[in-house]
């Protein structure tokens, strides 16, 4: 399947809450939960619009993974900009994943950043896929965190990541 990485605009707002509605039991099988709040559409707006003026200061990037027919199929982002450091967070919809999805948003914005000379990344042990998504796209493991959390009644840690150019 061929993607594309387009940056996050207003309009979007829509369509990206439908995404997340529809995708939230899945990404929170992986990932700890955004909260009720963040899925309540008046909510989400406030908070699309916080991710709008972050970009617009360049403090971060916000992209959308999209399909060759332009539908919304992930999620990806640089942020905490500073000093050409940054953190990367991504997201691909359940129907999507094992197809190579993420690695190739993510090769494309590694390309695209080419103001970046270092990316952190980092996930929980339990989600092999963005493991080897980071991986495939050249971050080094640095550290598991020692400290232990709860999440579906699972015990897990963070796995710390890191890119060079």
């Amino acid at each position: 399947m061929e993607i594309s990485i387009v940056r996050l605009q207003d309009r979007d707002a829509e369509e990206l809450y439908r995404f997340e509605m529809e995708n939230r039991r899945f990404f929170e099988e992986m990932v700890p939960s955004r909260g009720d709040g963040y899925y309540q559409f008046e909510t989400f707006k406030i908070r699309h619009q916080d991710l709008l003026v972050e970009q617009q200061d360049e403090r971060s990037e916000f992209y959308l993974i999209r399909d060759n027919s332009g539908n919304i199929v992930g999620r990806i982002n640089l942020v905490d900009i500073t000093n050409n450091v940054a953190e990367v967070g991504f997201r691909v919809g359940k129907e999507y994943v094992g197809k190579g999805i993420g690695t190739t948003a993510l090769n494309l914005l590694l390309k695209t950043a080419i103001h970046v000379e270092k990316v952190i990344g980092k996930t929980t042990t339990n989600n092999i896929a963005s493991q080897k998504t980071l991986e495939k796209n050249g971050f080094k493991q640095v550290y598991i965190s020692d400290e232990l959390f709860e999440m579906n009644g699972q015990q897990l840690q963070f796995i710390h990541y890191i890119w060079e150019r």
